[in-house]
């Protein structure tokens, strides 16, 4: 049955749309229960799109994180053998950071090594290793803004760590990793996250553990990693799968440092690839960037055990981070970033 409840009372539709298109993500899982259309408008994907298109999305950029240990009085506190993770939201604009809330099924730490890709505003946290035992998993979590809600989803096809995740147009791409005994992997799905449902893709043409994934355009980067009997040895090579075609192709010097890829992949003018860690002094260990549009969230420390920097980086008119700009970050958001990814909600 068709509902013709007015959006608001006295107003035009298109108007009210417009007003409902204007509040910030923050106020819509409250603004969801003031009736039931309000409900399903904040929550469908078409609305997401509109607001898109009228430029009132919010950009940030979510970072697995260590979580912050208070320190006791007196420094009485002692440090604990495996830091616990956390997912932390940066919105540039207004300079506010947050934390989202933990999974239901880890309330006290995030899964090691687990991978966060997004797309269409919903955020999608899978893989890992368990927190307590460190046997990999095949869990997946989506978390909805609109109603700050995470759900568990159909698991992973395969156990697999330390893979290349991209996303785009709704769904997950995910390539390379390695399995539950260490053997580097050159499958690869995708995750289609309004059907919940994962497809097997064509493998790669051979095998890339702690490998990084980059969107271009149409084309899933998959970059550098190594093979299972070179494990450290990481390849200068990139493999690129065309999401039309589903068609992969090699790329011979794609990566041109021996290096570890993960987190710290950065575009550079046309189109090669460096790492963020050669970028300054101060990010040059565990080094990870965020692509937020016009600008890029760095993060990194200057040396094993140094504190973590947080920086913005302006983009000029061909695209390529310029101006670098020091961010003041609250403690509770000033631990080790592992990974991150852009939100756009």
């Amino acid at each position: 049955m068709e509902d013709f409840t007015e959006l608001i009372p006295g107003l035009p539709e298109e108007i009210a749309l417009q007003c409902l298109t204007r509040m910030h993500y923050g106020v819509h899982e409250v603004a969801s229960h003031v009736c039931q259309r309000w409900r399903r408008l904040l929550r469908c994907r078409d609305f997401y799109y509109h607001r898109k298109q009228s430029g009132l999305t919010h950009k940030t950029a979510c970072f697995v994180q260590s979580l912050h240990v208070p320190t006791e009085p007196c420094g009485n506190s002692k440090p604990e053998n495996q830091p616990k993770y956390g997912l932390s939201l940066f919105e540039p604009d207004s300079g506010i950071w947050d934390q989202v809330d933990p999974v239901p099924k880890y309330p006290d730490g995030l899964p090691l090594f687990c991978q966060v890709a997004s797309s269409e505003g919903k955020l999608v946290m899978m893989g890992g290793w368990n927190p307590g035992s460190w046997e990999p998993l095949r869990d997946v979590f989506s978390y909805d803004f609109t109603t700050r809600r995470w759900t568990q989803r159909v698991d992973m096809p395969s156990n697999r760590s330390f893979f290349a995740v991209g996303a785009l147009n709704g769904k997950i791409y995910v390539a390379g990793g390695h399995d539950e005994s260490k053997n580097a992997m050159k499958s690869a799905w995708v995750y289609d996250i309004s059907a919940d449902e994962w497809t097997e893709l064509p493998p790669m043409s051979e095998e890339r553990d702690e490998c990084e994934g980059v969107f271009l355009g149409s084309e899933f980067w998959v970059i550098s990693g190594y093979d299972t009997e070179s494990q450290g040895r990481f390849k200068n090579s990139a493999e690129v799968l065309d999401i039309t075609t589903l068609t992969w192709r090699r790329v011979e010097e794609a990566w041109g440092v021996s290096r570890c890829p993960r987190a710290s992949v950065n575009v550079g003018q046309n189109g090669n690839f460096t790492c963020w860690a050669v970028s300054g002094p101060a990010i040059q260990v565990g080094a990870c960037g965020v692509d937020i549009g016009d600008q890029t969230l760095v993060t990194g420390s200057a040396y094993q055990g140094a504190p973590q920097t947080f920086f913005l980086s302006e983009k000029n008119n061909q695209g390529q981070n310029c101006k670098w700009v020091k961010v003041d970050v609250p403690d509770e958001f000033s631990g080790f970033v592992q990974s991150g990814c852009f939100v756009e909600i």
